[in-house]
């Protein structure tokens, strides 16, 4: 029996898709992601909630693929045959932490999202958690765990403060009092001042080598 031809959103789907992903992110900065309810997804979206399970399979691969769409190091891919012969990741690694730092401070929901991760146990976001791992892995396996060597570990710990200090000090002042340490993380010169640190962090790690 020929399927019917239904006109409407289904008609456009990248349109449709594309605002059922904006509902999500809409619903994340308002209500949290308690609120992300196949209901109040489609409501907000203004489609029947029938077109996400058209278009996606389910909400969780909805909200998976909204996730997976703001994080900043799930689409971070540095050139690794290049950092292998040039800066031995130490260009890759300190613009992509100082880019990451500014994504964040700009990008409300991927703060929601953080927060999630820190509060609940899910698959969609232990599969994402995955993604930035398997990014980094590719970094620190080729290019500077074998410039390093016996120090390699070191090395990778130095840029896990580095990177978490990164996502606390936008998190903080986004939700509590904006000053840490004395410094305003709200204000151009408080977030230049981590900015060079960052900087000078990466750079003494690669000199201690």
């Amino acid at each position: 029996m020929p399927r019917k031809v239904v006109q409407g959103p289904i008609r456009d789907k990248e349109k449709t898709k594309q605002k059922l992903l904006a509902a999500v992110g809409k619903i994340l900065r308002v209500k949290g992601y308690s609120g992300l309810k196949v209901s109040k997804i489609a409501a907000v979206a203004g489609f029947d909630k029938k077109l996400i399970y058209e278009y996606f399979g389910s909400t969780d691969k909805l909200i998976d693929e909204y996730i997976r769409s703001q994080d900043y190091w799930s689409k971070f891919s540095p050139d690794i045959k290049e950092e292998q012969e040039s800066s031995k990741g130490k260009e890759a690694l300190t613009q992509g932490i100082l880019m990451q730092f500014e994504n964040l401070k700009k990008n409300k929901e991927l703060q929601k999202i953080i927060l999630w991760e820190l509060s609940e146990s899910k698959p969609i976001l232990r599969k994402l958690v995955e993604q930035r791992e398997a990014v980094g892995a590719d970094l620190f396996g080729n290019v500077t765990d074998p410039y390093f060597g016996d120090g390699a570990k070191r090395f990778r710990a130095i840029i896990a403060l580095i990177v978490s200090g990164a996502y606390y000090l936008n998190l903080y002042p986004a939700y509590n009092a904006s000053e840490f340490c004395g410094l305003d993380m709200k204000s151009e010169e408080g977030r230049s001042e981590i900015e060079k640190a960052i900087v000078d962090l990466i750079e003494f790690a690669y000199q201690k080598k």
